[in-house]
């Protein structure tokens, strides 16, 4: 049953405690919190007030913000991330039943939190809560987007009139691209929707894709009015979005190995995107997930560049839990940006930065792999968020809450060389 909740934040746990130190004592020595690293070191760390499953971390200005992976409960949260090296946790929010609230996007004054049904919950809210930022430290809602179906499960909106999201909306098989006008906050609609042929199960359609692979959107990001999706076992899929009504498909290109394809991220005036395989699956039971560089100077021609170092099968692959790329860091407006230096979260494997200064010959120049947390196989480091003075802001999933990294002088003069702007 579809549950009707705008305000999830009126339910259960409440948090409101700005000025008040809620994170663990744990000193000015966060070496235990390392695994190992090269050229990044934890300088900050939250865990969330004891609800550790991190997913999307998004920060705006002083703010930082923190979606829930699902089985603690807790839906969002909201930090003091003024100082970084003491994060305090300002307020915090449970999910709506039956749902989880993992992702999370700020631009505008806005910010938009996904609801999608989590693991078969009854009943459960489908759909995108709106809440003003007018307080960045006291969200309220403001308006909702109903996607009926299971819900939304990813967003992608760095302000303007339209989010680019996915969801499985009623007669679909599975996740679709949809647009959301969000010209009134108060009451976004939806403005058109791509899906794959065979995904409309109830307009007749039957599956065109292979036995047992999955065909579902995960995210687009743009360039432009090019939208770089991830489709699952599909691949990239590479659309026009200029007719907001009416999405274009240009080109697909998948790649040799296993797929899963999640992020797509577009490299400023170059004409390159990087893909992430994400692992779905824990250790490693198909075969090895990777990152790849294409060239999309042609959009109806995409080719594959190259696959980026690995970090290591040997070490990783039967480490405990998942290993493989997941999220990268999306170069948003007011946040670290750079056609060059990318940034990976890689689940076991931790953070890894890649050198894209020759798309063809990729280059790992740091990393950083969290300590296990207690009673886990091993940390699940799941997304991340560069700031414009180069602190990395990373979630673990199981139960690490959030971590603030700080950058070498030889990354940071690395990044310092690469940066847009």
């Amino acid at each position: 049953m579809l549950q009707s909740i705008v305000n999830p934040a009126c339910r259960g746990r409440f948090v409101r405690a700005r000025g008040v130190a809620l994170n663990q004592a744990f000193g000015s020595d966060m070496d235990h919190l390392t695994e190992k690293a090269e050229h990044l070191r934890v300088i900050g760390h939250h865990d969330l007030g004891g609800y550790g499953d991190g997913m999307q971390v998004m920060r705006e200005g002083d703010a930082l913000y923190v979606g829930h992976f699902g089985p603690s409960g807790m839906g969002t949260s909201v930090l003091d991330a003024s100082d970084p090296t003491d994060l305090r946790l300002v307020e915090q929010w449970p999910a709506p039943q039956g749902s989880h609230t993992h992702k999370v996007q700020v631009a505008d004054g806005l910010l938009l939190v996904n609801q999608e049904r989590f693991r078969g919950g009854e009943p459960y809210a489908a759909g995108m809560a709106v809440y003003s930022l007018e307080d960045p430290f006291a969200p309220r809602p403001i308006g909702y987007f109903r996607s009926t179906g299971y819900g939304v499960h990813r967003i992608v909106w760095t302000g303007g009139d339209y989010a680019y999201v996915s969801a499985i909306p009623d007669g679909f098989d599975d996740r679709i691209f949809v647009i959301v006008d969000m010209r009134d906050p108060e009451h976004p609609v939806e403005a058109g929707r791509w899906w794959w042929p065979g995904m409309h199960t109830a307009g007749g359609e039957t599956p065109t894709w292979p036995d047992g692979a999955r065909f579902a959107a995960h995210h687009a990001l743009l360039d432009g009015d090019i939208a770089y999706l991830g489709f699952d076992d599909a691949g990239m899929v590479i659309l026009d979005v200029s007719d907001k009504s009416a999405p274009k498909q240009l080109s697909t290109i998948d790649w040799e190995g296993v797929h899963s394809t999640h992020t797509c991220l577009p490299l400023p005036g170059r004409g390159v995107v990087v893909t992430t395989d994400e692992e779905v699956k824990d250790k490693v039971e198909r075969g090895e997930r990777r990152i790849h560089t294409v060239d999309v100077s042609d959009p109806t021609a995409p080719r594959v560049l190259a696959t980026l170092p690995s970090p290591g099968l040997e070490e990783f692959g039967q480490k405990g839990l998942r290993f493989g790329p997941h999220n990268l860091h999306e170069n948003r407006p007011g946040s670290y940006r750079s056609a060059e230096v990318v940034f990976a979260t890689y689940f076991n494997a931790g953070v890894r930065v890649y050198d894209l200064g020759d798309a063809e010959r990729p280059r790992e120049i740091a990393s950083w792999v969290a300590a296990a947390p207690a009673g886990h196989e091993a940390a699940q480091i799941n997304d991340l968020f560069v700031a414009r003075d180069g602190l990395v802001y990373v979630t673990d999933r199981v139960a690490g809450g959030v971590y603030v990294l700080e950058p070498d002088t030889e990354l940071r003069e690395r990044m310092d060389a690469a940066a847009l702007d």
